[in-house]
C-alpha cells in the first residue's frame, strides 16, 4: 500500500480535529507539539488530492489556540503562582524556576505584548494563558492580544507552509518517501530552532536574575 493511499484514507475532520486539540492542549500550559502538528497539517492541505482545507486547518488552530489560552488564563486566576510552584515538582524540564522566572519577567517587561508575540515562542506559548491569569492581567487585554496573536501564528504558519507546500508540487509529481521525508525534515528543523530559541531566552532573562 502507498503512502498516498495510506494519506487518503485520512479523515479531513480527523486531521482538523487533532490540529485543534493540540493546538488547544499546548496553549492551555501543557507542553505539546503543536507547532510540529499545525506544519505537518498545513503540509497535508497542500496536497489537494486529500480533500483537506487550509482554511479549515487555520481555523481549528486559531480556536484551539484562542479556547485553551483562555482556559488556561482562568485556571491560572484561579490558582495563582502556587500552580506552578506545583507543575515545577511535577514537570521540572518545563516548569522549573529557570523557565518560570524567565517567563515572569518577560512579563513583567512587555505586558499584554508578551501574550501576542508568546504565540511564536515554545516557552511563552505554555506560559502565556496561566501566567497572565496569575498575574491578573485585565482579561478584555489578554484577551485582545490572545486573539490577534492566534490568528496571525495559526494563520500565518497555515499559509506559508501551505504555497511553500504548492511550490514543492512542482518538483514532486507525488506525495511519495521523499516527500514525507521532507514534511519530517521541516518539522525537525521547525522543532529545533524553537527549542535552541527558548533555551536562550531562558539563559538571558535568568542571568538577570
Amino acid at each position: 500500500m502507498s503512502v498516498d493511499h495510506l494519506l487518503q484514507l485520512i479523515p479531513p475532520l480527523a486531521v482538523y480535529i487533532v490540529v485543534g486539540v493540540v493546538v488547544g492542549v499546548e496553549s492551555l500550559g501543557v507542553p505539546l507539539p503543536g507547532e510540529i502538528v499545525l506544519v505537518s497539517a498545513a503540509l497535508l492541505s497542500s496536497r489537494h488530492e486529500l480533500d483537506v482545507s487550509p482554511v479549515w486547518i487555520g481555523a481549528a488552530a486559531i480556536t484551539g489556540a484562542v479556547i485553551g489560552d483562555s482556559i488556561g488564563y482562568f485556571i491560572g486566576r484561579r490558582f495563582g503562582m502556587r500552580l506552578f510552584d506545583w507543575a515545577g515538582r511535577r514537570f521540572p524540564r518545563h516548569f522549573g524556576p529557570a523557565h518560570v522566572a524567565a517567563a515572569q519577567r518577560v512579563f513583567n517587561r512587555w505586558g499584554v505584548w508578551t501574550v501576542f508575540f508568546g504565540r511564536f515562542i515554545a516557552l511563552l506559548r505554555i506560559f502565556a494563558g496561566p501566567l497572565a491569569g496569575a498575574l491578573r492581567m485585565v482579561y478584555r487585554h489578554f484577551l485582545a492580544a490572545n486573539v490577534a496573536g492566534g490568528i496571525v501564528w495559526a494563520g500565518g504558519t497555515t499559509a506559508a507552509v501551505y504555497y511553500l507546500g504548492i511550490v514543492a508540487e512542482t518538483w514532486l509529481s507525488r506525495f511519495s518517501w521523499i516527500g514525507l521525508a521532507v514534511a519530517l525534515a521541516v518539522g525537525l528543523t521547525i522543532g529545533w530552532i524553537v527549542r535552541r530559541r527558548t533555551k536562550r531566552l531562558v539563559e538571558a532573562y535568568a542571568e538577570e536574575a
